[in-house]
């Protein structure tokens, strides 16, 4: 399936959200410069690549049409999601923060019941909650065993106020991310693409960064030049390429639980590449034989979860020639 390769291609481009996080932390950045400076770098790039494809008036419409589940939705997509994620990065280590964020799959997953889906019927549109996926939940549990593995040789290493407040935080935004992204989908409908989605909920979160900027500014002072571009690149690489990737594939396979399930579980390959990327740039220890183990149970928890969705294509196209 074409989308769970376009996630895992996401994963790795958002991966450099906490080994660079981890970075400026350790260099004496503010979280509060981290989180805001990403969004402020992103807005130029998004706002070219839409006015280039023409699309200003149909989002606008939008955002004008919905104003108040638009900045809910946003808020909760975005700022609950990010925020807490740089917080977290001031008190553990990027692998950690990656390897706990890995909920997120799970929490798709278990959001599910909270949608619901349309069907056309001779009396009329009804709306039926949404069933949990159970194979869908199986296998990103397999996933998650593999996390655990990976996180178990640090873990015994990791003192109290770390898990308390290096973890906490990560299990809130796991759960915001995907609720938020899922309640967007559901608003919009299809009626705007990946750019126009990320754009208008940018925009209606900027005031929130703008009032974040403010509060560092008052009590740090302004971003060190070392954190200003590290936080360009965490803006262009997660914030723009990896986003827009991430919501391409998701948006794609919207109406599909297993499916979507399936790429949000891409997310977990993201531990691999932030182990790699801190072993190379900041000098981190190379995984652990249990951790290696780790590594293989996700990738087979993966490669499940493709063959999953190929097979439920399969029936489908299978259906569809029946009909």
């Amino acid at each position: 399936m074409k989308e769970i390769t376009i996630g895992i291609l996401s994963s790795m481009f958002f991966a450099v959200t906490f080994i660079l996080n981890r970075s400026m932390e350790l260099s004496g950045g503010s979280w509060l410069w981290s989180s805001s400076l990403r969004y402020f770098f992103m807005l130029p790039f998004l706002i070219a690549i839409v006015y280039y494809r023409k699309g200003f008036s149909s989002m606008k419409k939008e955002i004008v049409q919905q104003p108040l589940p638009f900045f809910l939705w946003s808020v909760v997509g975005f700022v609950f999601f990010y925020a807490p994620l740089t917080y977290a990065a001031a008190f553990s280590p990027g692998w950690l923060v990656a390897g706990t964020w890995q909920l997120t799959i799970l929490a798709g997953v278990l959001l599910t019941p909270l949608f619901f889906i349309t069907i056309q019927t001779k009396e009329g549109s009804k709306h039926f909650r949404q069933k949990l996926p159970f194979i869908s939940v199986c296998i990103t549990s397999i996933i998650l065993i593999g996390v655990i593995f990976i996180q178990i040789p640090h873990a015994q290493t990791v003192p109290t106020r770390t898990l308390l407040y290096g973890v906490l935080p990560i299990v809130f935004a796991a759960f915001m991310y995907p609720l938020g992204n899922r309640k967007m989908m559901e608003l919009l409908d299809g009626r705007l693409d990946t750019f126009q989605r990320i754009l208008a909920m940018t925009l209606m979160t900027i005031p929130i960064w703008i009032i974040f900027a403010i509060i560092a500014l008052l009590t740090v002072g302004p971003p060190s030049f070392n954190q200003v571009f590290q936080s360009f690149i965490v803006g262009v690489s997660s914030g723009v390429i990896a986003t827009t990737l991430f919501f391409m594939a998701t948006d794609r396979v919207r109406h599909d639980q297993g499916k979507l399930a399936a790429v949000e579980a891409t997310q977990s390959t993201q531990l691999i590449f932030v182990i790699l990327g801190e072993m190379m740039i900041l000098g981190i220890a190379a995984p652990t034989p249990m951790a290696i183990v780790g590594i293989v149970i996700i990738i087979i928890g993966m490669s499940l979860h493709s063959f999953h969705a190929v097979i439920g294509q399969r029936k489908q196209l299978k259906s569809a020639a029946g009909e």
